[in-house]
């Protein structure tokens, strides 16, 4: 990871290199989980879709759908893309998944109020940032260059969607409100992450 990556990044609990040294001891394991991600990032991004803002003005709903559009877009190329390597190199997609850390996350969310689509938009960005900053520790230690520049690929595309997740939350709310609780969801992220077990998985712990 470069040092310009980790001034970008929001995060308060960034990955040692140890962790990609783990996960890659099963590559396969660590791609179908991967692929898995991808699938329910289309999905949430659909499901954004039709949560505007029901006193958004028209140039806001048409800003909206065109974003979320893009995401579901980028996610589901992003899927194809891994299912076709994992499937190349002698995996499959499994048929269940797990991932304690993003319901972790869903758990934050406050139903039923003002806050909830707020609570959405960042749950969403957490999970990009996340993946964004272990793809690039992923690309700058992985062996295998095929792996590392397709890492390196998704990387600066998470690095994109977190950013829109939250301009959309800003283009909701008032910003001293959005970034009030942006801080309160990145102090509990690196909570949540530091609960997570080990294993091969993006989003797994280190111990």
């Amino acid at each position: 990871m470069t040092r310009d990556t980790l001034v970008e990044s929001p995060l308060r609990c960034p990955t040692p290199l140890v962790w990609a040294e783990r996960v890659m001891c099963d590559p396969l394991a660590l791609l179908n989980d991967h692929a898995h991600l991808e699938k329910k990032a289309v999905s949430n991004a659909l499901d954004l879709l039709h949560r505007w803002p029901p006193d958004g003005d028209g140039r806001l709903v048409q800003h909206w759908v065109a974003t979320l559009t893009g995401v579901a877009c980028d996610e589901a190329e992003h899927l194809a893309t891994v299912t076709r390597l994992l499937a190349r190199r002698g995996g499959r997609l499994s048929k269940t998944h797990q991932n304690p850390y993003a319901a972790a996350l869903r758990r934050l969310v406050r139903l039923g109020g003002s806050g909830e689509l707020i609570d959405r938009l960042m749950v969403c960005a957490l999970i990009e940032a996340r993946s964004c900053e272990r793809f690039d520790v992923l690309a700058g230690h992985v062996e295998d260059d095929e792996l590392a520049r397709l890492y390196r690929r998704l990387g600066a595309s998470e690095r994109g969607h977190y950013a829109v997740f939250i301009d959309l939350a800003r283009r909701i709310a008032p910003a001293d409100v959005v970034e009030a609780r942006w801080s309160e969801m990145l102090d509990a992220e690196a909570v949540i992450l530091a609960a997570q077990p080990p294993g091969a998985a993006m989003h797994s712990g280190i111990e």
